[in-house]
């Protein structure tokens, strides 16, 4: 899926919008064709925090309301949840795109992990032996 809204942005960037606010979404819209309903994502757009979200829902909020409430049975049904989804601000998917964007950051510093409060490294011992994790219970 395409991410919109990020053009000439770093990651370390994008990590202090989301930390401000800012949050990855994208919005559900149903497309019917008589015996056929669709139910389909749009792009992720990085919603930042001073931005409201309607405008970049607006043209799937529109296409819900012409072509989606036309197929039987579930045009009418998936209709109602795309456009609950897109009153709500969208679907939040800050958590996923930012765990992406992290593992194929090359200034991430991704040789320590931090699980409930409990550092790790994955570097080898002195002596050569694996690296290790201590990931608690």
């Amino acid at each position: 899926m395409k991410i919109k809204n990020i053009d000439g942005l770093g990651v370390s960037d994008i990590q202090a919008i989301v930390n401000d606010g800012g949050r990855f979404v994208f919005f559900p819209y149903t497309i019917s064709i008589v015996l056929a309903t669709f139910k389909r994502a749009s792009s992720i757009y990085l919603i930042r925090p001073y931005e409201k979200s309607f405008k970049y829902s607006y043209k799937h909020v529109v296409t819900n309301a012409l072509a989606g409430w036309w197929g039987i049975p579930w045009g009418p049904v998936y209709t109602i949840q795309s456009i609950y989804q897109q009153m709500q601000g969208g679907k939040d998917v800050t958590d996923a795109v930012m765990s992406q964007l992290m593992q194929f950051d090359p200034e991430a510093n991704t040789s320590t992990y931090n699980i409930n409060g409990v550092v790790s490294t994955n570097a080898g011992q002195a002596n050569g032996d694996k690296p290790t994790y201590n990931i608690p219970n």
